[in-house]
């Protein structure tokens, strides 16, 4: 159902090493480095673009030093994997000169491997989260990466400071007829429509959350929610927790008109249709909402996976 549908990722975080300081300067001598620059990972043609640790060093007469991030150990033979997260010496001003090699993981994330979209979800993840956090919540001082990357330090007080992660709930609304409603955002590109999804707020439940973002979204209220997967997403810093809900009174369906602007029930055949009329694009396949839609559609015999040739791009 998720992006990554294992409960046993790929590469194992052996966090233990983390705070072994010569053990992480010697993996990083063998390790496969995995270069970000303002969110945008090094890949090429649908595959990563790793480094070593010897090119690294040739091309710090361009990029800065940057900061080293522990990303794990592979669980089918202990190779090692960092994020070097860097930037221009001398920035270009050409966006295409700037992010040659490089590509956002919306672009290139649904034609990863679930090794490689494992650790570019981390990279980018923890690339983001030290990318904002440069200083002490405490006190305003300068932090530094520590422990692998899996915390900042103040400098000043000394104080740890752990990545954040937002849940999200993400939720496949369905009705009587085994019809499923989706949404259209404004953001997105012309006849895009996806499912439901909204930040949990403080003091309330993913249950609670699934019903307030449905009702404040589409009009409706949900009963029988189901928990159904979990998908780390660091755009910049989301874990999305998907659902499927029903609703017993689908007619009462009605977009909010700001966050959605568009909404429209489904059955099989009309998806179908649509899709074939250029009237419907789905989200990405690196996104657990198209996971959802295709799990709901293929659960009906003769109705395939080949039938949802959704768009690709997530934005315009």
């Amino acid at each position: 159902m998720s992006a990554r549908n294992q409960s046993l990722s790929p590469i194992d975080r052996s966090s233990d090493i983390r705070i072994d300081a010569a053990k992480l300067a010697l993996l990083w001598q063998s390790a496969q480095i995995l270069p970000v620059i303002d969110g945008h990972i090094g890949a090429n043609d649908g595959e990563l673009r790793f480094l070593n640790a010897a090119s690294v060093e040739l091309l710090t007469s361009s990029f800065k030093s940057g900061e080293r991030y522990f990303l794990g150990l592979a669980r089918d033979g202990g190779q090692a994997y960092f994020a070097w997260r860097t930037s221009w010496i001398n920035e270009p001003t050409d966006d295409e000169v700037k992010f040659d090699g490089f590509r956002t993981l919306r672009e290139v994330g649904g034609d990863l491997d679930e090794v490689e979209l494992t650790l570019a979800m981390h990279a980018v993840g923890l690339s983001n989260w030290h990318a904002t956090h440069p200083r002490c919540s405490r006190c305003g001082s300068e932090t530094v990466s520590d422990l692998g990357g899996s915390v900042r330090v103040c400098a000043n007080d000394s104080s740890q400071h752990h990545p954040r992660t937002d849940p999200a709930v993400i939720v496949l609304v369905k009705d009587a007829a085994d019809r499923i409603l989706l949404g259209h955002q404004p953001i997105w590109p012309e006849k895009r429509f996806s499912t439901f999804a909204g930040f949990v707020e403080p003091g309330e439940s993913f249950e609670e959350c699934v019903s307030r973002e449905v009702f404040e979204e589409a009009g409706v209220y949900c009963n029988d929610i189901n928990y159904l997967a979990s998908q780390a997403w660091p755009f910049p810093a989301s874990i999305m927790i998907a659902f499927e809900a029903i609703t017993d009174h689908p007619d009462t369906a009605k977009a909010d008109g700001v966050e959605i602007t568009e909404i429209r029930w489904f059955s099989r055949d009309e998806m179908k249709a649509a899709i074939i009329s250029g009237e419907l694009l789905l989200p990405p396949t690196i996104s657990v909402a198209r996971k959802m839609i295709t799990g709901w559609y293929t659960a009906k015999s003769g109705y395939g996976v080949e039938d949802l040739i959704g768009g690709e791009s997530w934005r315009p």
